[in-house]
């Protein structure tokens, strides 16, 4: 963590019946040394259950890993169920094997930055941190 910086609170997820989760945990080691409080939910989350333990531990950002090629339906529903419950300033980013065309669509809906394969951890931790950043500034934090 950077002197001055509030730690940056990320839930990682791996939504649906997707039971590879090497690259989560590799993310999720990356943020965690990069200074960034981590929470890892695991397998085979349903959204529901992912937006339940973003509100329960307060995150700033919920991180998808989604390998199975249902981002189309999960991405939404959690942006969906987090702006029902109240949570839709959570910045919602993640990767997994999606085409350019369907990140272009989910970020229209609303996710973050959106990372597929050949991305680098650094990329992540510096998108993370100037999208925390930014978002905190707007809301006066």
């Amino acid at each position: 963590m950077r002197p001055g910086e509030e730690r940056i609170r990320v839930l990682i997820a791996k939504p649906g019946l997707d039971g590879h989760d090497r690259g989560a945990r590799v993310v999720a080691n990356a943020l965690r040394d990069a200074g960034m409080e981590v929470i890892y939910a695991g397998l085979q989350q349903s959204p529901q259950m992912v937006v339940n333990a973003c509100i329960q531990e307060d995150v700033d950002v919920v991180a998808l890993s989604i390998l199975s090629g249902a981002h189309m339906t999960i991405f939404p529903r959690v942006l969906e169920l987090l702006r029902q419950n109240g949570a839709g300033d959570v910045l919602v980013t993640g990767g997994g094997i999606i085409s350019p065309e369907d990140m272009k669509a989910l970020q229209k809906l609303g996710t973050g930055r959106l990372f597929g394969p050949g991305a680098s951890l650094q990329e992540a931790i510096d998108y993370i941190r100037a999208e925390v950043r930014s978002r905190r500034q707007r809301r006066g934090a």
